[in-house]
């Protein structure tokens, strides 16, 4: 994969410029150095010559050996000739040794010259170099001196208006390094001085055109989900992500709840008498009742089970509390007044089962279906619960939990637990999840998907939330430094602000490379929901060093944009979705839609809950990015994991 120079685009330029400049004044010195050498050397030899010359002559007269010694000294020391010897086969006729003091005599020339006109005899000579005792001098050197400086002038000048001619271009290549950094957003539009102005004008284009194919994308892949799962008519579920959604739930351990079924009487005799459009209105008015009574229960379902009926689960709640919310879903629906042909005092039915793990879904819908028909034999707006053993159920009110709850927080918080979330062909896990347990009055583990929706609901969430990060934070200080660990953050305690300043102060007392290692996971329901007032604090989350992750992707349908708001690293996937995905074809449709939601993105997507081979088989078919559950690993404390590691 190409990557992005380190060096802009005008450096390279000035850099290039200013050596090849250097380089050709440095070629001019050293060319000027050598000739202004060989010219010395030249003059030197020819002025030699001639000295030789005025010898060989005057030895040519017999009687000019003699006269060498009068005229010949003076001569040579005008021409700094330090040693001479006059010489022939037979030994030195005449020799020459000047007075001159010589620090260094390599530096010396040496010559030999043949006497043409005395054959047999040559002349040795030393002299010194010419320009060697020269020094610098300004007025000597001052037209040199003056080149050099108008060149540095003229190379000063021209690197400035180089960066000014590519001043463009520099903004143009900041634009491009802001936009591989994934800040899309903030550099969409180029500024008018970059250039070339048609490779900036191209850039504006294109990033529009992918800014509107990504919404278009988003938009489709909601339509897709939203048209699969989703009632068009009152927004809430399906009948396919009811009886998935119920599915999966009576499947797990430990879970219970009620199903409750809301028909409409004589509704196709209305449809037939009013058209479709008041049928449709009333329709809207029993879902808009529906969905705001079933709000305050954060695991609860509502679904337009048929035209003109819908259907209701409640998870984790008593038999006691499920029977006030019926009496006053029935109620609010009287409150309501139905278009003739539909009696007012007999229009809305309801009927009620518990269910508890381990039993089949068809069995629980056709006891919801009896107790609606009994319902409906009374011949007033009434409701009736199916007659039998509730198995499981926790009778806990609001009052036990807080006190077990209290009781919890004030001795420690939960215990923790850890499973293990891997890649598609990695062995080492991406992170270890921490999942919270608590123990009851006689000792009996509870899960989080238990007790979570009573700390929501008595208001716990802070303290729960503080407790388990608290916890997270010292395994991530004192334990393995090969781990990595995720904790859940509720978005509620996110929008209180003394939990915000707490968990601030906290990450900025743990070093970096510890943070690091932690992820922070937040809903995606709620994260949808209140993204404007948490999107602040998730950047600087990020912007310390944790990774954040979104969960319980796909237990509502909800848009994706969140993923480039918050700058998301991974989603993890309901285990709902999961649960015998390779016998539903609509959850694979589903799983399709989010990963082409994430997809060039960097956004890794986690299924959750892989319980058996087939399972993760399609899902690597499907393209997932990697999974969790008791296919990988189970469920360990994190004392056992801790001892393992030790050991």
């Amino acid at each position: 994969m190409r990557k992005a120079s380190g060096m802009k685009l005008t450096n390279r330029l000035v850099a290039f410029v200013t050596l090849i400049v250097i380089c050709a004044m440095f070629v001019i010195f050293i060319g000027g150095a050598v000739s202004f050498r060989q010219l010395g050397q030249d003059y030197l030899h020819h002025y030699l010559g001639g000295v030789v010359e005025a010898i060989d002559q005057e030895m040519a007269d017999p009687q000019g050996s003699q006269s060498l010694a009068r005229w010949l000294p003076r001569l040579l020391k005008a021409s700094n000739v330090v040693a001479l010897d006059v010489s022939n086969d037979t030994g030195s006729v005449y020799q020459f040794q000047g007075l001159q003091k010589i620090d260094d005599p390599n530096i010396l020339y040496h010559t030999e010259y043949p006497l043409t006109l005395n054959p047999g005899y040559s002349v040795s000579i030393q002299s010194v170099p010419p320009y060697t005792e020269l020094t610098y001098s300004l007025g000597a050197m001052s037209s040199i001196s003056l080149a050099i400086m108008i060149i540095i002038a003229g190379l000063i000048w021209g690197v400035n208006w180089l960066k000014r001619q590519l001043q463009g271009s520099e903004l143009l290549e900041e634009r491009g390094r802001m936009l591989l950094a994934g800040k899309l957003d903030a550099f969409a539009k180029g500024a008018d001085l970059e250039w070339p102005e048609t490779a900036s004008l191209a850039l504006d284009k294109l990033i529009s055109e992918l800014k509107d194919a990504r919404q278009e994308r988003s938009r489709f892949d909601t339509f897709i989900r939203t048209h699969t799962f989703l009632d068009q008519l009152t927004g809430s579920a399906n009948r396919v992500l009811f009886d998935s959604r119920l599915q999966s739930v009576v499947q797990d351990q430990d879970n219970h709840g009620a199903v409750i079924l809301i028909r409409i009487a004589d509704w196709e005799e209305l449809l037939l008498a009013k058209g479709k459009i008041v049928a449709d209105e009333l329709i809207q008015d029993v879902g808009m009742v529906l969905s705001n009574m079933v709000q305050r229960y954060p695991d609860s379902v509502l679904s337009r089970y048929f035209d003109a009926e819908f259907a209701i689960m409640l998870l984790q709640q008593p038999s006691k509390e499920v029977n006030q919310f019926v009496n006053q879903l029935l109620k609010g629906l009287e409150r309501l007044t139905p278009s003739v042909p539909l009696q007012r005092e007999n229009w809305c039915h309801i009927g009620m089962t518990y269910f508890a793990s381990g039993e089949r879904r068809g069995r629980i819908m056709d006891e919801a279906d009896m107790a609606l028909r009994s319902a409906q034999l009374q011949g007033t707006n009434s409701w009736y619960a199916f007659q039998k053993d509730v198995l499981g159920e926790d009778t806990r009110g609001s009052v036990r939990w807080r006190t077990l709850l209290d009781a919890v927080l004030s001795q420690g918080g939960p215990a923790l637990y850890q499973q293990p979330a891997y890649l598609s062909g990695e062995k080492i896990p991406l992170h270890r999840e921490l999942l919270a347990r608590i123990n009851d009055e006689n000792g009996v583990m509870i899960k989080a998907s238990r007790f979570l929706p009573a700390v929501e609901q008595v208001g716990f969430n802070v303290r729960m939330d503080k407790q388990v990060i608290s916890q997270a934070l010292d395994l991530l200080k004192n334990g393995p430094t090969l781990d990595n660990f995720a904790i859940n953050v509720s978005v509620e305690s996110l929008l209180d602000k003394g939990f915000i300043r707490w968990f601030r102060d906290e990450l900025l007392q743990t070093p970096r490379p510890v943070l690091k290692r932690l992820s922070i996971e937040v809903p995606e329901r709620n994260l949808s929901r209140h993204i404007d007032a948490v999107r602040t604090f998730l950047k600087m989350v990020t912007g310390l060093g944790c990774r954040l992750g979104v969960d319980q992707a796909g237990r509502t349908i909800v848009s994706t944009h969140y993923i480039k708001d918050v700058n998301v690293q991974y989603i993890k996937l309901h285990r709902s979705l999961i649960r015998e995905i390779d016998q539903r074809q609509e959850n694979q449709l589903f799983v399709r839609s989010m990963l082409g939601a994430c997809a060039n993105s960097g956004v890794e997507v986690i299924a959750v809950g892989v319980e058996n081979d087939r399972e993760w088989q399609v899902l690597q078919q499907l393209g997932i990015n990697g999974g969790q559950g008791r296919f990988f690993a189970p469920e360990m404390s994190v004392s056992q994991i801790s001892t393992k590691n030790r050991r």
